[in-house]
């Protein structure tokens, strides 16, 4: 064997674990959604501007960031949970949010995790930095979906 078939074998395994290798990274990435208003997390997912996806490495670094337009209606009873989950979202970090919409997530796939609030790039850096540390409260609602809401929820 000569010295040119030893390169070829050691550039071609060197290309084929570099390709493996982001492949696996892509594998490995997390998607974050976060019901937002004004650059912060929105106090009620049903009720929020935009939704702001974070796609994080698997070394918890914040990859990107995008804005998801919110549709109308209130989150349970939107369509918004199946295009979280195809969009490959895993986990929702909300402020209040209500059972029939955590339900609908849970089902989507999606990790619910509520009670924030603050800034969302301060909110990220600390589920990334410290897992959830919040209450996990489910709002309290007692609506029908005509829509006057009596909300019981500590955020509103």
């Amino acid at each position: 064997m000569n010295y040119d078939f030893y390169m070829s074998i050691f550039l071609y395994s060197h290309i084929i674990f570099n390709i493996n290798r982001k492949l696996l990274n892509n594998i490995l990435m997390k998607k974050i959604a976060i019901p937002t208003d004004g650059g912060k997390v929105d106090s009620h997912f049903g009720h929020c501007q935009y939704y702001t996806i974070v796609t994080v490495g698997d070394d918890n670094t914040v990859l990107t960031t995008e804005r998801m337009d919110s549709p109308q209606g209130c989150g349970c009873k939107s369509n918004i949970a199946p295009i979280l989950a195809n969009h490959g979202v895993e986990v929702m970090l909300s402020g209040g949010i209500g059972q029939g919409a955590r339900n609908v997530l849970n089902n989507a796939g999606i990790e619910v995790f509520s009670g924030y609030s603050g800034a969302i790039s301060e909110v990220v850096e600390d589920y990334l930095s410290n897992g959830y540390k919040g209450q996990n409260d489910t709002c309290a609602h007692n609506h029908d979906h005509g829509h006057d809401h009596d909300h019981q929820c500590g955020n509103h």
